[in-house]
């Protein structure tokens, strides 16, 4: 018996192991989600008026809300109707712009990319946290190369410029590129910048805006941002092990990433950032060249562009360490039963 709770207790070690790294003294806690109504959550977004508050919402069938969760409890302490706007298709991701307005991304399409044009809704993030009923603005977006299904809006918190990234399909994903100033009387047509060869269901800029991150189910990469592109891929960043890896974000100070997953009681994970993919001003750099986005609406990938990241197994972290994990404890577990029988 003590060797199957000593092998049960190495399982458990290579488990943590995989996970990740031990928190840092400073990083966050993680929280699990405890409102009933979220079962979905799909987009994640810290809050810049109310620390410690997480925006989060449903996937596609739930309505026009979002929810304001506490990072501390769990708990929702606020659901904003929106209205003003159609009835929502495909809820995929929420981001904070640089002006207080919170944006919400019905940007997904559950019928592969066909749909000629997606989405986004924005609100002002109220001062006061309670249940309400706001007016939303609500703007029609196309891509400037046809349909795309995607799961990802970013708002970088420098320039507001807002950002989406696609699924893989037809050739690989992209980063696209929307106007300057978003219009709610016309159009907006955005453009590619940059490839990206990732199966992404969520990103997020760094509060001084000068890193990307990108998530996948299984894996994430952060980039150095620069003149309003992603320049250089700094690689591979750790994922917990989720139920469906949906979400993620920076927390206020840009030194831990938040993930998120769906499901009902999801948990959001935090997982600390180390050297290279701190963000400048969290690590006392300031925000130099960054921090300043100042590109045109138009610019095409170009020199400098988003490097292929790859989805081999490789840069899907969480695949890796999670097979290895099985495979190790199946082992353990395996030669503890026998070294019973042997007695």
């Amino acid at each position: 018996m003590r060797s199957l709770l000593c092998a049960a207790g190495a399982a458990g070690i290579l488990w943590a192991a995989a996970v990740g790294p031990a928190a840092a003294a400073d990083e966050p806690d993680g929280f699990t989600i405890r409102d009933s109504r979220i079962t979905e959550s799909s987009g994640l977004a810290a809050s810049r008026a109310h620390p410690g508050i997480y925006w989060t919402h449903n996937d596609s069938d739930d309505g026009p809300y979002v929810y304001a969760v506490d990072g501390r409890t769990g708990r929702t302490v606020a659901r904003i109707t929106l209205r003003g706007i159609g009835t929502p298709r495909d809820v995929e991701a929420v981001s904070v712009g640089p002006d207080g307005t919170v944006y919400v991304g019905d940007i997904g399409d559950n019928l592969g990319g066909t749909w000629d044009h997606v989405w986004i809704y924005r609100f002002p993030e109220p001062k006061r946290l309670r249940d309400a009923t706001v007016t939303a603005a609500q703007f029609t977006v196309k891509y400037a190369d046809g349909p795309r299904d995607a799961e990802a809006l970013m708002v970088h918190p420098r320039t507001g410029r807002v950002y989406i990234a696609s699924k893989k399909q037809d050739g690989g994903g992209a980063l696209y590129e929307g106007p300057r100033r978003l219009t709610a009387t016309g159009t907006n047509t955005f453009r590619k910048v940059a490839p990206i060869d990732l199966w992404v269901t969520d990103g997020a800029f760094s509060p001084d805006g000068t890193r990307l991150v990108m998530r996948s189910y299984f894996g994430a990469r952060m980039y150095h941002w620069r003149d309003g592109r992603p320049k250089d891929d700094i690689g591979s960043v750790g994922v917990p092990i989720q139920q469906q890896g949906e979400s993620v974000t920076f927390t206020p100070d840009g030194r831990t990433l938040m993930y998120g997953s769906e499901g009902g009681d999801s948990e959001v994970q935090p997982v600390g950032l180390s050297g290279e993919q701190l963000p400048d001003a969290a690590k006392g750099a300031g925000t130099g060249e960054g921090a300043d986005d100042g590109r045109g609406g138009n610019g095409g990938a170009g020199k400098g562009s988003l490097p292929d990241s790859g989805t081999s197994a490789a840069d899907e972290p969480g695949l890796v360490k999670g097979a290895l994990v099985l495979g190790l404890a199946t082992v353990v577990v395996i030669g503890a039963r026998r070294m019973l029988r042997k007695r």
